[in-house]
């Protein structure tokens, strides 16, 4: 390996298993000191053990790397913080934080519970804000003190945040959440040497298996394109000094394809200079429509 993040420490959210697991593996072959977080929950997010992160950090210790388990629930104050703290204490410092911890609990929306809306919510979303909350204050800090950190943010948003899920209103809301939170650290945080992108990986885990079985099966030979290794090489570069200046970017990273998105932009536009009768306004709206791409199908709709 090139050592592409020798001396950095990198925290990985949710890396017990699937893309996690595959991001701390390739952070750790570059040379980072890895804080591996899993709670070791199951596929609707019950349950615990810290179980798949030791198995992690030996996987890594065995290679040569350093690593060190974190258990706590990083949507608490506590457990976000905590996570910060280990990394710091352990490796006195912090350059990388990939968010990535999350659990599916799908439904069609008229079937949704409010509880299984909160959880996703809260393990997506919220398991972003905190630890990137408590990272960002952390070098905040070190900036205001004259140690202006070479910060790097890989958060994890999906497809499904892109262009909706059929059958994942709370996945698809927590996912679009992600890019909206990405947006904006970046442009906060860019004062004080950090920068922050976000990714929409394809890849097979415990979740896109449980969803989309066929399309992610592996194969029997050949390039095994849904492998969750694909995605780590560009996490790991995002995650590096070499990522210098790229901030506020979401890319889709699937099989060996790479596309960065370009989010919403201005369309066709009218403007009457005046208010618009009712009959008007949807007048002007279909004409603008007929002018406008045709969108992407919703992802998951047949």
């Amino acid at each position: 390996m090139s050592g592409l993040c020798s001396e950095r420490v990198a925290i990985v959210t949710g890396a017990g298993r699937g893309l996690g697991r595959a991001h701390a593996l390739a952070l750790a072959a570059e040379g980072s000191r890895v804080v591996v977080n899993d709670l070791g929950v199951g596929l609707d997010g019950t349950g615990s053990g810290r179980g798949p992160a030791q198995l992690v950090v030996d996987e890594i210790v065995a290679r040569g790397g350093q690593a060190v388990v974190h258990g706590g629930d990083i949507a608490t104050t506590e457990g976000a913080a905590s996570l910060i703290r280990t990394a710091v204490e352990t490796y006195g410092r912090l350059d990388t934080l990939v968010n990535n911890a999350g659990f599916l609990r799908d439904r069609m929306l008229v079937n949704l519970g409010e509880d299984d809306w909160d959880a996703v919510v809260r393990v997506h979303l919220k398991g972003h804000f905190l630890p990137l909350k408590y990272a960002a204050a952390h070098w905040r800090a070190e900036a205001k003190a004259g140690r202006v950190p070479v910060a790097r943010v890989v958060n994890t948003g999906s497809g499904a945040g892109l262009s909706g899920s059929v059958g994942q209103g709370n996945y698809s809301a927590a996912k679009a959440g992600i890019i909206g939170l990405t947006l904006v650290a970046a442009a906060e945080m860019g004062r004080y040497g950090v920068l922050v992108n976000a990714i929409a990986p394809a890849a097979r885990t415990r979740m896109t298996e449980a969803t989309f079985a066929e399309t992610m099966a592996a194969p029997g030979t050949g390039f095994d394109a849904m492998a969750p290794e694909n995605v780590s090489p560009l996490v790991v570069w995002l995650g590096s000094a070499a990522s210098a200046g790229v901030t506020g970017r979401v890319f889709e990273a699937e099989g060996g394809r790479i596309t960065v998105m370009e989010g919403w932009r201005p369309g066709p536009t009218a403007d009457k200079g005046a208010r618009w009768s009712p009959a008007e306004a949807g007048e002007a709206a279909l004409k603008l429509l007929a002018e406008a791409p045709v969108p992407e199908p919703v992802y998951g709709a047949q």
